[in-house]
């Protein structure tokens, strides 16, 4: 059973299969007053058969892939239509050799006058000979629609298989960049033997559990990323204190999805280029909401008064941006600006619900 299954399963089987159906589809819609026999009508089916398989695999594997795709067109066209008369040649040669003189008293007086011809006066009729060409391409049109099909789902579903990559791959570098700032936090207070620490362990533990095991999917509910984003803050606030001041502000519903770990990003470069550097108290402000089809967050952070920071966009931002371009089109908008004494980020995300 399974090595029958494999060999229909092979481009061979299928090709097999298709040209039964052709020629069963001739048998049954042929029209039995003008044929004496079931003999009749598969001797010269078959033969019409066998033409249309000359022309498939001809164009499907000499024509098309050498003269057609490599823009030689002129050639193309001419043996193509050479192809076409040669085996009209074949087809009339079998009528005029075999098929006539065996059926020739089944014919009506129209057949058999046109059966008295010679093969040259055959060969002299353009409408015949177009009417013909038709029938001869019929198949190759379908095989070759058929083999365009395939071959556009197999790029879209390497271009899914590309895309997936490309977001593991993105995930990847983000996680490790986040675990290694908030371990700093937590290595800080462990030096200080702080009361807060257990506190700051349960929230790492929470994003951890997050992170690995709660983010997978491509698209996640936004609750889950605000609540993220809420351990993060709290473990910021123990760290910097008194030094940073925080708003958040939500109006999300629960029906939200949005792609993992976007928001995040920018919540940690406003405490990175906003708080880490300030010699006075920072402030960050960042509001979430999602309304109509639209989800709309944007992180205000003040900037500090060194000079230190790199004009370079940092490798977190730049992992966004393609995530973005990978998973929202041109169904997003992300604006960033650098004005005065503030740095504010504006994003803007198609509302992916459920």
């Amino acid at each position: 059973m399974q090595i029958f299954k494999s060999h229909f399963n092979s481009n061979l089987g299928k090709h097999i299969l298709f040209w039964v159906f052709v020629f069963l589809y001739f048998i049954l819609t042929a029209n039995f007053n003008f044929y004496s026999s079931y003999v009749q009508v598969v001797e010269f089916n078959l033969m019409v058969v066998f033409t249309q398989i000359l022309t498939a695999y001809s164009c499907l594997y000499i024509l098309i892939p050498r003269f057609l795709n490599k823009k030689k067109y002129i050639v193309f066209g001419v043996l193509l239509l050479g192809l076409l008369f040669g085996l009209f040649v074949i087809y009339n040669l079998f009528k005029f050799w075999y098929y006539d003189p065996k059926y020739y008293e089944t014919y009506n007086e129209l057949g058999k006058q046109y059966a008295k011809e010679s093969l040259l006066e055959r060969l002299a009729y353009p409408s015949v000979f177009l009417s013909k060409c038709i029938k001869f391409l019929t198949p190759t049109v379908l095989l070759l629609v058929g083999r365009i099909y395939k071959n556009q789902q197999q790029i879209l579903q390497f271009k899914e298989q590309k895309k997936t990559a490309e977001l593991l791959a993105l995930k990847s570098q983000l996680n490790p960049h986040f675990l290694f700032n908030t371990l700093n936090n937590l290595y800080s207070l462990a030096l200080e033997k702080s009361d807060k620490t257990p506190e700051v362990i349960e929230r790492l533990s929470d994003i951890l559990d997050y992170i690995l095991y709660r983010c997978k999917d491509q698209y996640v509910p936004l609750q889950k990323e605000v609540e993220l984003i809420e351990n993060y803050l709290a473990l910021e606030k123990v760290r910097y204190g008194k030094r940073v001041n925080i708003s958040f502000k939500q109006a999300i519903s629960d029906d939200t999805y949005i792609a993992p770990l976007i928001l995040l990003t920018f919540v940690e470069n406003a405490f990175k280029h906003g708080v880490k550097q300030a010699l006075n108290q920072a402030q960050i402000n960042i509001d979430l909401k999602a309304e109509n089809e639209w989800i709309h967050f944007s992180v205000e952070n003040t900037k500090p008064n060194t000079k230190l920071e790199s004009k370079e966009e940092p490798l977190g931002l730049k992992n966004v941006r393609k995530q973005l371009e990978l998973l929202y089109l041109e169904s997003h908008s992300l604006t960033i600006l650098d004005i005065n004494e503030r740095y504010l980020v504006t994003l803007e995300l198609h509302n992916n619900k459920k």
